[in-house]
């Protein structure tokens, strides 16, 4: 099996990568507190992740890898949007 190292093949290790990281930034995190975390940069990293590789499937044309990819990306922004409401609130009771 021969690979065509173009653009796009580069692009889909890069957002491989990014996905990647969310794990890592996961595990450094719980290793630090000594408990099982989820740090906010796993969200970033999920949803930068994601969108690549979204991309990337939507490049090859395959809409399984597409499909896979895409739904995960309403998850990450939710929990964003949670999180953030979140800190709003936290801001607010300290004030």
């Amino acid at each position: 099996m021969s690979f065509d190292w173009d653009f796009w093949v580069l692009f889909g290790f890069v957002g491989q990568a990014m996905f990647f990281m969310r794990f890592f930034v996961q595990w450094i995190e719980s290793e630090r507190q000594k408990k099982s975390v989820i740090p906010v940069s796993f969200w970033y990293f999920s949803l930068l992740g994601t969108s690549m590789l979204a991309l990337y499937a939507l490049h090859r044309k395959d809409p399984v890898f597409l499909v896979g990819q895409s739904l995960g990306f309403f998850i990450y922004i939710r929990n964003l949007m949670l999180i953030r409401k979140e800190q709003k609130c936290d801001d607010a009771s300290v004030s």
